[in-house]
């Protein structure tokens, strides 16, 4: 029943978005700078800046989600510091993102002198999904039965050739759901960049990691937050490219999921 309502809700929505945004949806939409004239507003620089950190939180913390979580199932031995460790890792997922996003403002902006830039964002929502993928990194690799690893060892092999050969190849599928997950919480995430000073309005294309920046849900929740009607089509439209950035990356993701269960041999 709470599900058929959620469904609900989430339909309705995407009418009201879709009903309000689509007439908005324009080649010069999606190509032109943030204005104060709300006709001639558009995504371009959010996109961007949407992308960037996108890409740069992918590269900072999946690889190493991953590899925490190899170590912490694989390697790591069961002591009482492995289980402090795993307790906090566990609530870290539930601590809320604004949060974390004054610990990126001390650390990355401030102490490390990285400004308001795409890096120091990248950073920030990298820490946010971080716990998450080593949740379900773990979760993963529990999925190999022991016997996999048990035969590779009993032939010869290393426990980190039995990881890499074997228990990784297998424990692909269920890993990247937990990536989808964690990607899809990052692009939506504006409560922690907006923390550490990502800005409201930017008239110019980012085009390196130390640049100003401003993404997709930030541009989306000034227009929202303006008093004029054309703004709010302005960001319905806004909604629409967002879901449609981010079923991509999540069709991507399946589909890499699918081919790598393909590839199973047991």
């Amino acid at each position: 029943m709470a599900a058929m309502v959620g469904i609900a809700a989430l339909v309705l929505l995407l009418a009201v978005v879709t009903r309000d945004g689509f007439h908005r949806l324009s080649w010069d939409f999606i190509t032109s700078f943030p204005s104060r004239f709300p006709e001639q507003a558009g995504i371009r620089a959010a996109l961007l800046g949407s992308m960037w950190v996108m890409v740069l939180t992918t590269v900072i913390a999946v690889p190493l989600g991953i590899g925490a979580a190899i170590y912490l199932e694989e390697f790591a031995p069961r002591n009482w510091l492995t289980r402090i460790i795993e307790t906090n890792i566990n609530n870290l997922a539930g601590v809320p993102s604004i949060v974390y996003g004054l610990l990126g403002l001390a650390l990355f902006v401030r102490a490390m002198e990285l400004g308001r830039s795409i890096l120091a964002g990248a950073l920030t929502l990298a820490l946010v999904v971080l716990p998450i993928l080593i949740i379900s990194a773990r979760e993963g690799l529990r999925t190999v039965p022991p016997s996999i690893r048990e035969a590779a060892m009993a032939l010869g092999a290393t426990r980190w050739q039995t990881v890499w050969h074997q228990v990784l190849p297998a424990a692909l599928a269920p890993m990247m759901t937990g990536v989808i997950l964690a990607l899809s919480r990052a692009i939506g995430e504006t409560a922690p960049l907006i923390t550490i000073g990502a800005l409201l309005f930017v008239p110019f294309d980012p085009r390196g990691p130390l640049d100003s920046f401003t993404v997709l849900p930030i541009q989306i929740f000034n227009w929202v937050s303006r008093p004029q009607p054309a703004f709010h089509e302005a960001a319905a439209a806004g909604i629409i490219v967002l879901l449609t950035v981010l079923l991509s990356m999540n069709a991507i993701a399946i589909a890499i999921r699918y081919w790598a269960e393909r590839r199973r041999q047991w």
